[in-house]
């Protein structure tokens, strides 16, 4: 052994000795959680999964009973809406076998009108009316009292026939009166909804009118206005641009009617006088027109002055041509003397 270390060169010293292994603490064992299979556990390691686990106990957990007991009874029930004492039945709920107490829950909106009361002297002094007497009159307060001021029904049940517009004129204009000759001065009750806004039985009766209009339409009315909207829109506006035509005379865009009068023909029985005075009155003239050299003194040429300024242009101004001419109403006059 000692030849072949000489051979190969290695020291004649001893291999060291083996390191000894130092002992390892002993883990401690971990307990797998409740919930989580044996596969599962073993995949991951004993690491926290991403989402929390569920407890088991939870899911045995049965929900905490209501210390109340509820029950729906069929008991009976008086509103303090009704002088008659009434006795309805409807169901309630009832806790632990004790009944709700107190006014009937919807008593709390049965609202009441305070209706103006006169006496027969107050009528004789302040609401006489030769349409309506005091039989009538009395008639109508004491149904407006009844029905809450539902005129609809104090229409239905009023003896004589009296439109719905009619029992209200009266009644707001006996309650305004009413109201003023209470007063000790006029300006005190100057405020007051009847004295302030009276009511207007003729707006009543166009605003019905109105409304009735527009409810009873038809699809094919609707459509055409629905077309004929945006037309009056753009003839509005063209009229408007045709009102302003003297900021355009200012810019140099539109001629003064002076250029066409200095044009009339000698041979023209037209009275340059005349032409003047119409000029004067109408304003500027279009170039447009200017150059159809046609002079007018009377509405139609103010129409054609519209027409000319509308978006409409030349295509106007042919079919006024020629509606003029079907008519016999010459618009040209000769340049030349001979013609």
């Amino acid at each position: 052994m000692a030849d072949a270390k000489d051979i190969l060169g290695i020291p004649k010293t001893g291999f060291p000795a083996v390191q000894e292994k130092k002992p390892r603490p002993p883990k401690e064992p971990q307990r797998k959680p409740d919930g989580v299979s044996r596969e599962v556990y073993a995949l991951t390691g004993g690491m926290p999964p991403l989402m929390p686990t569920i407890d088991v106990s939870h899911l045995k957990r049965r929900a905490p009973v209501d210390r109340e007991k509820i029950t729906w009874q069929w008991l009976p029930f008086t509103s303090s809406a009704r002088k008659d004492n009434l006795q309805l039945f409807h169901w309630v709920k009832v806790a632990n076998g004790v009944p709700p107490t107190g006014d009937y829950a919807f008593a709390k909106y049965n609202k009441h009108v305070d209706i103006i009361k006169y006496t027969d002297e107050e009528y004789e002094k302040y609401l006489t009316d030769p349409d309506w007497t005091k039989e009538e009159t009395d008639q109508l307060f004491d149904l407006c009292d009844q029905f809450d001021l539902r005129f609809i029904v104090v229409a239905d049940r009023f003896p004589t026939s009296r439109s719905v517009e009619e029992l209200k004129s009266r009644y707001y204009a006996v309650s305004r009166a009413l109201v003023i000759a209470k007063a000790p001065n006029a300006g005190d009750v100057s405020g007051h909804p009847l004295v302030k806004d009276p009511y207007n039985v003729n707006q009543e009766v166009e605003r019905k009118r109105a409304l009735s209009t527009v409810l009873t339409q038809t699809k094919q009315l609707e459509r055409k206005n629905v077309e004929v909207l945006p037309e009056a829109k753009r003839v509005s506006d063209s009229r408007t641009n045709g009102r302003s035509v003297e900021e355009l005379v200012a810019d140099g865009a539109v001629e003064k009617v002076g250029g066409a009068v200095d044009s009339i023909s000698p041979s023209s029985n037209i009275h340059p006088a005349i032409i003047s005075s119409a000029a004067a009155d109408i304003g500027p003239i279009p170039a447009s027109l200017r150059m159809l050299r046609i002079y007018l003194r009377s509405y139609a040429l103010e129409q054609m002055v519209q027409a000319a300024s509308s978006s409409a242009g030349l295509r106007t101004l042919k079919r006024v041509e020629q509606t003029l001419q079907d008519l016999g109403v010459s618009l040209y006059i000769s340049d030349c003397l001979s013609c």
